[in-house]
């Protein structure tokens, strides 16, 4: 899964970068999510697989704060990421005529980076506020990888200001870019309407179906993780609702996109037959 995963999201990357047709706000923004797919996979798979081969659960302080810095930048791009693509969807449909003047190509560059500023000062201070904690002299952590949820409940320190902080972020950088697609899609919907002929209701709304498709799966897995660890105290559903949202997701991500646009599907076949 995680070789499908990588290798997936680099044929986007790589189709998207190799074809010109392609350099347009919508699929900058689709590889930038491809690659923070593979690296929001590459926090916990890759540890994950060599402790199943090694036999060997064991991970060093350091490793585990780099993994919940890591885990919580990447996480927190992608949401970021989805947000900016329903913008990006609902201004090429409301506002056609002004699409290429707002979504400007310095204008998308400085969104990514913005994002990724917001998503770095986020994950330094879950870096920080671990670093804060103080643990028992044997800590076994009852997941797959360095939840910091997880860590925060056997910490031997008061912890009440970290949960406060990561319930607090986790609505916030959740909620916010939540808020802003369900907007988003309520005036795409508004606007669709309103077109007379039913193709070019259907050419509008398949061009934001793969958007929509992916963030339903990124929400609902991320929604069913927190949900779970609140409703049951089962350890093995919370694992199993987490390897949904870290691992089945980005997998999917590029099968979403290449079967559901015309346009990555005929780059992608132009790609492997200029690789075979």
């Amino acid at each position: 899964m995680y070789l499908v995963t990588v290798l997936g999201n680099l044929l986007i990357i790589l189709a998207v970068s190799s074809d010109s047709r392609l350099h347009t706000p919508m699929y900058f923004f689709l590889s930038n999510l491809s690659l923070n797919d593979i690296s929001l996979s590459s926090t916990t798979v890759p540890k994950m697989v060599v402790n199943l081969q090694t036999h060997s659960k064991l991970i060093t302080y350091a490793g585990c704060l780099t993994q919940v810095t890591f885990f919580s930048l990447f996480a927190c791009l992608e949401s970021l990421l989805l947000a900016i693509m329903a913008y990006d969807r609902l201004v090429a449909i409301c506002q056609p005529l002004h699409y290429l003047v707002i979504m400007n190509p310095r204008l998308c560059g400085l969104w990514v980076l913005l994002l990724f500023s917001i998503s770095l000062l986020v994950s330094q201070l879950h870096f920080l506020m671990v670093t804060q904690l103080t643990f028992c002299a044997y800590v076994e952590i009852p997941h797959f990888f360095c939840d910091a949820s997880q860590l925060l409940k056997l910490a031997c320190s008061d912890a009440s200001t970290n949960n406060i902080f990561i319930y607090f972020f986790g609505a916030l950088l959740g909620g916010v870019p939540l808020s802003g697609i369900l907007f988003s899609y309520t005036r795409i919907v508004s606007s669709i309407l309103r077109v007379p002929s039913s193709g070019g209701k259907y050419k509008a709304f398949s061009t934001c179906g793969s958007h929509l498709s992916v963030v339903c799966l990124f929400y609902g897995t991320g929604l069913g993780v927190y949900l779970s660890s609140i409703v049951s105290s089962s350890l093995r559903k919370g694992a199993v609702a987490s390897v949904m949202y870290t691992v089945v997701t980005p997998m999917l991500n590029p099968f979403v996109y290449s079967l559901r646009n015309r346009d990555i599907k005929s780059a992608l076949w132009r790609v492997i037959r200029r690789i075979a």
